[in-house]
């Protein structure tokens, strides 16, 4: 029997594979989250998470040079805050003289390139560990927003690029815009978590901030009252098409690897830039596989970072992008 069409032809030698190949991963591709601490010369593993560190602001400028030398134009920041500083308003979180607004400050003198992208959320800054204000035993969305708006205006004015609102209260991010627009930051963009679920893979990300919910009897202990249910779709497509709506300028699907078909419909349906958060409870399984010996590492990371670009992400936030970066240039 003759076979007329045979895929393999396709696929006969790596210089053939390289030509036909659909997806390419590159260092453009990589936003990197930093986790920063109060202090001088000071840099804490997080035991959950191998390779990642909280860092003084100091050790982050110099962590920031490597980063941008490899290729990584992009970074997320995330502020480990004193629990002297944390209440219920949040209202650390716009203090001008904060450890955000420094880090940002610094981090834009240091490398005036570097893409600066803030989390906007209040639940480092809250004594509950929510995203937003407790009011009567209940998260206050319209008080969570307007506090949300001087947050983001905050990092602005210190010289965040984009401010990325990852709380998902309803309404944020039309607020956040016109805030922005009224304190003259026309430019500074919005990368809104739109479709942000309640997962159980955020736990590592929780204990290098020690921002998870409190043990509280009034509130809730976890916080499905605001993030999405994982069960549903069709609700993250809604929620996209809102915020687009509102004015975000980028969208971000959150977790990354178990909610490919999540970013997959996104991408059919929006034409805005779409991220994807390849999160924290992601990249320690991985490790701790790689770690056993049940796996590759090197392989499965560059392997993950590309199923996910593959499924329609423009940009993937991700604690492996400096590793990643480094096998990519090799």
């Amino acid at each position: 029997m003759i076979i007329y069409s045979r895929n393999r032809r396709l696929r006969t030698n790596a210089s053939i594979r390289a030509l036909v190949q659909e997806t390419v991963l590159t260092t453009n591709d990589f936003v990197m989250p930093l986790f920063v601490m109060e202090g001088q010369n000071k840099q804490e593993a997080i035991p959950s998470m191998p390779g990642i560190f909280r860092r003084s602001l100091d050790l982050t400028l110099t962590e920031c040079k490597e980063l941008f030398s490899l290729g990584i134009k992009a970074v997320n920041l995330y502020m480990k805050v004193s629990e002297g500083l944390k209440d219920n308003t949040g209202k650390e979180a716009w203090n001008k003289n904060g450890l955000m607004q420094n880090t940002i400050k610094a981090i834009k003198d240091a490398v005036p390139e570097m893409v600066i992208m803030p989390d906007v959320a209040l639940d480092p800054y809250s004594i509950y560990g929510h995203d937003g204000i407790i009011t009567r035993g209940k998260i206050d969305n319209d008080a969570t927003n307007e506090a949300l708006v001087k947050m983001s205006v905050s990092h602005a004015e210190a010289g965040a690029d984009i401010v990325a609102p990852s709380d998902m209260m309803d309404g944020r991010v039309a607020a956040i815009r016109t805030g922005l627009e009224e304190s003259g930051f026309t430019d500074v963009g919005i990368l809104s978590y739109a479709a942000k679920y309640a997962s159980s893979y955020y736990g590592p990300f929780r204990s290098a901030l020690d921002s998870a919910p409190v043990d509280n009897q009034e509130i809730p202990m976890d916080k499905k009252t605001y993030q999405m249910d994982f069960h549903n779709s069709r609700e993250a497509i809604d929620e996209v098409l809102k915020d687009v709506a509102e004015g975000a300028d980028i969208i971000m699907i959150k977790p990354g690897l178990p909610y490919l078909d999540i970013v997959s419909k996104v991408r059919e349906t929006i034409d805005l830039p779409v991220a994807a958060y390849n999160v924290s409870g992601e990249y320690a399984m991985l490790k701790a596989a790689a770690q056993n010996g049940w796996l590759d590492n090197d392989k499965a990371i560059i392997e993950s970072l590309t199923c996910i670009k593959r499924a329609g992400a423009d940009m993937i936030f991700t604690y492996a992008a400096k590793e990643a970066a480094v096998l990519l240039n090799q």
